[in-house]
Parts: C-alpha cells; sequence; structure tokens
C-alpha cells in the first residue's frame, strides 16, 4: 500500500473539514466523533492488508454518513453535492466513482436483499463502520440513535425478527431487538481477519450487557 502524497493528503484535509460541517451536530450517534474513529480503525484495517488505494480508503470512511438515508433528508441530493465537492477538489473520476461504490453499497440495510461484494479498500471501511456499531461504544450508540427516534427501548412482547427486507428493517421498534437484528450478526459479515478478531472480541461485550440487562429487567439481579 503506497502512502499518501502530500495533494493526496491536503485533499482528505478538505474532505475532513467537508464532513465535520455536515456531522458535527448529529445527535443520531453518527456524528463527525465516529467518522473520527471509522478513519481511524480503517488505517489500522488497512495497514494489516494488501488494499492499494489507502486514499479511496481513508476518503470514503470520511464521506460514508454524508449521503445516509438516515441521516439526510434527500439522499440524491446529498449525492450529487459530495460528487460535486470531490470535483471541486479535483479528484479523479476512477476515484470518485470508487468512492461512490463503497459508500452506497455499504450499509448493513443495502446488503439484506442483495449481497454487495465490495473490492478490498470497501471492505476495510465497511468493517471499520460496522466495528464501531459493536463493544461498548456500540452499545452507547444503539440507545443514542434509538433514543433520537422515540424507539421503545425494551417490550418482552416485540419478537427480534430474522429476515428482513430493507423497508422492514427500517420500521424498528424497540432498542434491545436492534441488537439481535443487527449488531449480533455482524461479527460474522466481516471481511478482514483482524477485523473478524476484533469483532468477536467487542460482541462478547454485548451479549454480556444482554444478560445483565435482562436480569435486571426481569428483576433477577
Amino acid at each position: 500500500m503506497k502512502n499518501l502524497t502530500n495533494e493526496e493528503q491536503a485533499t482528505l484535509e478538505a474532505i475532513d473539514q467537508f464532513v465535520f460541517s455536515k456531522l458535527n451536530d448529529d445527535r443520531t450517534g453518527h456524528d463527525y466523533a465516529h467518522i473520527q474513529r471509522v478513519v481511524k480503525m480503517a488505517k489500522r484495517l488497512a495497514s494489516e492488508t494488501e488494499a492499494t488505494d489507502l486514499f479511496i480508503v481513508l476518503a470514503s470512511s470520511e464521506l460514508h454518513d454524508v449521503i445516509d438515508e438516515k441521516i439526510v433528508d434527500n439522499q440524491a441530493t446529498a449525492e450529487a453535492e459530495v460528487k460535486q465537492f470531490l470535483q471541486d477538489q479535483k479528484v479523479r473520476t476512477d476515484r470518485i466513482e470508487a468512492i461512490f461504490d463503497i459508500i452506497t453499497h455499504m450499509s448493513f440495510s443495502k446488503n439484506l436483499e442483495h449481497h454487495y461484494k465490495l473490492k478490498l479498500e470497501g471492505q476495510i471501511v465497511q468493517d471499520s463502520d460496522r466495528l464501531d456499531a459493536i463493544g461498548a461504544i456500540g452499545i452507547g450508540r444503539v440507545f443514542y440513535y434509538g433514543g433520537a427516534h422515540g424507539h421503545v427501548m425494551y417490550d418482552p412482547k416485540i419478537a427480534p425478527r430474522d429476515k428482513m427486507t430493507h423497508a422492514q428493517y427500517r420500521q424498528n421498534e424497540t432498542v434491545i431487538n436492534h441488537f439481535y437484528e443487527k449488531l449480533l450478526k455482524l461479527a460474522g459479515l466481516m471481511n478482514t481477519d483482524a477485523a473478524k478478531q476484533i469483532a468477536d472480541q467487542r460482541t462478547t461485550v454485548l451479549t454480556d450487557f444482554l444478560d445483565e440487562f435482562k436480569a435486571e429487567w426481569n428483576q433477577n439481579k
């Protein structure tokens, strides 16, 4: 994997400022701090793989949530704005296409009905984003998101769903069910060996938390 050129580094700094302006005020767990963690993890995973374009990895890590349907009012408008921004930064057309291939196909919800096989750069970004959804921070983020959207914390009468369409997935009702419908599945969906090891550790944090949560809920502890 080649090191970044000075020009690439400067472009990434501009992208970072753009993302900060879009996500710094987010209160759903998809804020700029989340982006910083994903970028840092992507650097770590990229260093342990044969990824060939670090710029694409880092740019995609930065931009993956600024077009997310959970965050923006109009996804098509957001995508057009990002594409124009990258063009203004003189990012090559092939790299813009590679970035968009990643950020428009990497989400869990986009792969519920049709699994999309990303190239290695995309796999690194996908793993990095998914790792931030599990473990201690993942627990905090899922409750943060659920609270922001008025989801019930837990209702034993509502069973977790197994197979869902994209539309059904978006109709989530309880925070705890989201652990079973997504978070506990992520370890088995990791692409890179390094991410798989980290995911196993963080999934243990999730299962320990769920055991404690239900014990307290049922007044058994």
